[in-house]
């Protein structure tokens, strides 16, 4: 008897991995992974203005490389016809200018090295400004725009992103047909579409970043909304979207062109997209009313809870919550830090400076013993600065850092916030400045998990997802015992891939309900991080000084 395969792709923000997967069993046959060179290259970036654009040609060229890539490690063509389905995540919000025929501008000539005819990932803040005039325009109306995504709305977000392209890019502007988020574009694309109206758009990222609802008359908000706000997004409305599909959904059937590329047939189904976090959720098993944490660069926290029992519940300050956004069926609420592994990679990159710029000055020291140094201590840095913070004492009064190195995301998202460290002395080192931030990071995920019970949607626990959540058991010990609640971390590291290869399954009809996938291909949990009574109270006690630091820096705003 044949076998059916599925194809996870996870689109991350560094690189794009995709997974062959046993869909009776959810055993990964083989994976691939393609690291952006453009992006590696830092390309079209500019972190001093915290602009970060991705050039489609690194998303195409990886989406090729990886498929075929599983397919040759796994046998080829004899494999190849029993793949059954492909669906994909990526990061978000993440758009794109496209033109009428659903083609990135990017990919044309004369926008090919134009940074605003990119994909705007989702850690880009150029449009601070653009956020907070949202936020402000929206208060003139009866109507909340605002209700479903926690009452304000981010600079990481769909509105802001294009609002800033449209002022700042006259050309973009002339040329743009409309705005696409990344998980709906790759699909598209994968199903040879040649008009950008047939796109067929995620509830998830419509719902968590566009400012969709079922409940708003067409969906979106009306034209008149967005022209008052600024006339640029006059008749923006009318090339978007009114309909909006769940990843348990078909996008339709590979191509002919994308067949013959990846050695597929053309029966073959493609899901509907989605954003990296909710399909990783899937991927690791998300149960009512537990705290999913996908953890990466940033974090993202997702909660599934019933509709009769969240209903009209509304939690402000999240990044939104959506019906089948999800998991179909349940409503599907979304938080995050827009810095989490982010936050140790800052320090690790300050603490990696005299290797990178010193060393190579040096005279006597052969290029390949540079490069072994230089790796040695790149790769030894986090665990023995983790080894060394773990065996320090903690009291309430040892350095204390705020998470915000990256704006805030959740809870009241505000990317104009700062990071601090505070209460250093001459004798703080490296190990106390990472424990600071460490336990910044637990702080800040602590903050998310208040915000859900003070409105009245209760956390049961936690489940760790992620590369963070399997190689940091420090940090993960100290996840627990700062949110006084046990935490489960997953099998599976690739929980984005194997979640969109779940959601696969579903497009293709293996399975009837995503939950049925979840169940048969599942991998379930390895560790729980119990809480250590002995540290719940002392971080009690520091959680109080995190809130009393944070709000003295947001009163006191850096101009």
């Amino acid at each position: 008897m044949s076998k059916s395969y599925v194809i996870g792709v996870d689109y991350g923000s560094d690189s794009v991995r995709s997974v062959l997967v046993d869909a009776s069993n959810g055993e990964e046959i083989s994976s691939s992974v393609f690291y952006y060179p453009r992006w590696k290259k830092g390309a079209f970036c500019d972190a001093s203005s915290s602009q970060f654009r991705q050039h489609p040609l690194d998303y195409i060229e990886g989406l090729e490389a990886t498929v075929k890539e599983c397919l040759s490690k796994a046998g080829g063509a004899a494999i190849a016809k029993d793949v059954k389905a492909i669906s994909v995540d990526t990061t978000g919000s993440t758009p794109v200018a496209v033109n009428e025929s659903g083609v990135p501008l990017a990919l044309l000539d004369e926008f090919s090295e134009n940074p605003n005819a990119m994909f705007v990932l989702w850690k880009d803040h150029t449009s601070v400004q653009e956020a907070q005039q949202i936020n402000d325009h929206a208060k003139k109306y009866d109507t909340d725009y605002l209700q479903y995504v926690g009452g304000i709305y981010s600079s990481e977000w769909f509105w802001a992103k294009l609002l800033h392209v449209l002022r700042v890019d006259e050309k973009v502007r002339q040329s743009l047909y409309t705005w696409v988020e990344h998980c709906d574009y790759i699909p598209f694309l994968l199903t040879g579409g040649t008009r950008a109206a047939d796109m067929k758009r995620s509830v998830c990222a419509a719902g968590h970043k566009s400012l969709w609802s079922a409940d708003f008359e067409g969906g979106l908000p009306p034209n008149e909304f967005f022209t008052a706000l600024d006339p640029l997004l006059d008749g923006i409305t009318e090339r978007l979207f009114t309909e909006t599909y769940t990843s348990a959904e078909s996008a339709g059937n590979l191509s002919s062109e994308w067949a013959e590329r990846l050695g597929l047939s053309t029966d073959v189904v493609i899901g509907v997209g989605a954003f990296d976090c909710h399909m990783g959720a899937v991927g690791g098993q998300i149960e009512p009313y537990y705290l999913s944490k996908v953890m990466g660069t940033s974090t993202c926290d997702m909660l599934v809870a019933p509709k009769d029992e969240v209903a009209d519940t509304l939690v402000r300050g999240i990044c939104g919550q959506v019906d089948g956004s999800i998991i179909p069926g349940l409503i599907g609420m979304e938080a995050g830090q827009s810095a989490f592994g982010d936050a140790y990679a800052w320090f690790k990159q300050i603490l990696m400076w005299p290797v990178a710029n010193l060393l190579a000055e040096a005279q006597g020291i052969a290029d390949d013993d540079i490069e072994k140094i230089t790796a040695l201590i790149d790769n030894q840095l986090i665990p023995k600065l983790s080894a060394k913070a773990e065996a320090l004492p903690v009291n309430i009064h040892t350095e204390l850092a705020i998470d915000w190195f990256n704006g805030r995301r959740t809870p009241d998202a505000d990317q104009t916030l700062k990071g601090a460290i505070q209460g250093l002395h001459l004798g703080t080192d490296a190990p106390r400045i990472f424990r600071a931030i460490v336990e910044a990071t637990c702080f800040g995920a602590k903050s998310i998990a208040n915000r859900f019970v003070e409105q009245g949607i209760p956390v049961k626990g936690l489940i760790g997802l992620g590369g963070v959540a399997k190689k940091a058991p420090y940090i993960m010990q100290t996840m627990a015992d700062v949110m006084n609640m046990p935490i489960r971390i997953h099998k599976t590291e690739q929980t984005c891939a194997i979640g969109a290869a779940m959601f696969a399954a579903t497009a293709a009809g293996i399975y009837a309900r995503v939950e049925d996938a979840m169940d048969a291909m599942g991998q379930g949990f390895e560790k729980t991080y119990e809480p250590r009574p002995e540290m719940v109270e002392i971080y009690a006690a520091r959680y109080k000084r995190y809130q009393e630091v944070g709000q003295f820096i947001e009163s006191h705003p850096a101009e």
